[in-house]
Order: C-alpha cells, then sequence, then structure tokens
C-alpha cells in the first residue's frame, strides 16, 4: 500500500504543476515514472518500460526537458569552482 500511496502522492504534485488542460493517464504515467525508476536497476529498466506500455498502449510517452536544470546545475558549479 504504501507504494500506491507515493503514486497517488506523486501524482497530486505533477497535477498541481502542470497545466491544467493536462490529461490524467499522462500525470499518472509520470507519477509512475518518477516513483518507480529510480528504485530499479539498469536491468529493470526495460521491462517495467514495457510493462507500462501494456498499461498505457495509446497514451504518449512524456518527455522530460532538464536542459534549464543541467545549465543551472553547471552555473551553480562553475560558481563554486568544482
Amino acid at each position: 500500500m504504501r507504494a500506491v500511496t507515493s503514486v497517488i502522492n506523486a501524482a497530486g504534485h505533477i497535477k498541481k504543476r502542470e497545466k491544467m488542460d493536462t490529461p490524467e493517464d499522462i500525470i499518472l504515467l509520470k507519477a509512475l515514472q518518477d516513483v518507480n525508476l529510480p528504485k530499479f536497476l539498469r536491468d529493470d529498466i526495460p521491462l517495467f518500460k514495457n510493462i507500462i506500455k501494456d498499461l498505457f498502449p495509446e497514451t504518449e510517452k512524456p518527455v522530460y526537458d532538464h536542459d534549464l536544470l543541467f545549465k543551472s546545475i553547471e552555473k551553480s558549479c562553475f560558481k563554486m569552482r568544482l
């Protein structure tokens, strides 16, 4: 039950961040990925992605754009001389 609660909480946080017209299946898919992918070993990730593909066959997979994050990290590291 703890895993279900984690996914529901993550979906709630994503829903607050996303646009109001974002479909719920996309929000749930992002929450499932955000909560579960960091826990898996490299060999288990393709299995998880196949399960997700089976559960959400029609849903377009979300693409994460981390450019702003990477630029901010790089800028901070440069400032701190790391």
